[in-house]
């Protein structure tokens, strides 16, 4: 009786073994397909709006003439001048000035005090390579892209633009001036005198949930 209840035990174990390791089998099984598919999901917006970017992007040499170029702010340093990225931006709207591409420059930064005035950089920085002060526009409520693209085209009135700012944001910042109504195109600048490491990966990086977050509320309509 023993034996026969032992046998019955035994078998009893093997059973839910097996059904243990089918189990397991199935759930790697299906958590690589589920990881997968949030990969995709969360790098398709990225794709989407860089498809959409790639025929609205131009050099300097061949981007046609619009009337104003937006350019986006990108940070301080601690005494207040231009970051390399922000002065590189600024060279390349000042070469579309004096190749006759542009008009004026609406510089879109954030203005938090008189010790930290990014448009007011960017502004000064522009005049020392040519563009007079006339020409530019500033903005200091430019707190991120969304709201340099809204008040560019609500307060500002700009129907048409060109808009500079490093590779990786570029997709993006044509995505939401479109969406908002700006006839938009896009040159990129370069990282300036510093080499691309690592805030310029991070940033890279910081686009991927950017863009997703930006893709939903354009397409889907703000979370309530």
């Amino acid at each position: 009786m023993f034996l026969r209840t032992g046998i019955i035990i035994i078998g009893m174990i093997k059973h839910i073994v097996a059904h243990f390791k089918a189990l397991v089998a199935w759930g790697k099984h299906h958590t690589r397909k589920i990881l997968l598919s949030l990969i995709i999901l969360t790098l398709l917006p990225n794709l989407i709006t860089l498809a959409l970017a790639l025929p609205r992007w131009n050099t300097i040499a061949n981007a046609p003439a619009r009337p104003v170029a937006i350019v986006f702010g990108a940070g301080l340093l601690p005494y207040g001048q231009p970051t390399p990225a922000l002065e590189d931006r600024i060279s390349s709207a000042a070469s579309l000035y004096r190749n006759g591409k542009v008009q004026s420059l609406l510089m879109s930064g954030e203005r938090r005090s008189n010790l930290y005035d990014e448009p007011a950089a960017m502004q000064a920085y522009a005049i020392k390579l040519g563009v007079p002060s006339q020409a530019i526009l500033l903005d200091g409520a430019g707190y991120h892209t969304y709201s340099s693209c809204y008040r560019a085209k609500n307060v500002f009135q700009v129907q048409q633009a060109v808009l500079i700012t490093t590779d990786y944001h570029l997709p993006r910042a044509l995505f939401l001036c479109s969406a908002l109504g700006i006839d938009s195109i896009g040159v990129a600048s370069g990282w300036g005198s510093s080499p691309r490491g690592p805030n310029y990966f991070l940033g890279a990086l910081r686009e991927i949930p950017s863009t997703f977050a930006v893709f939903k509320e354009v397409t889907l309509g703000p979370d309530n």
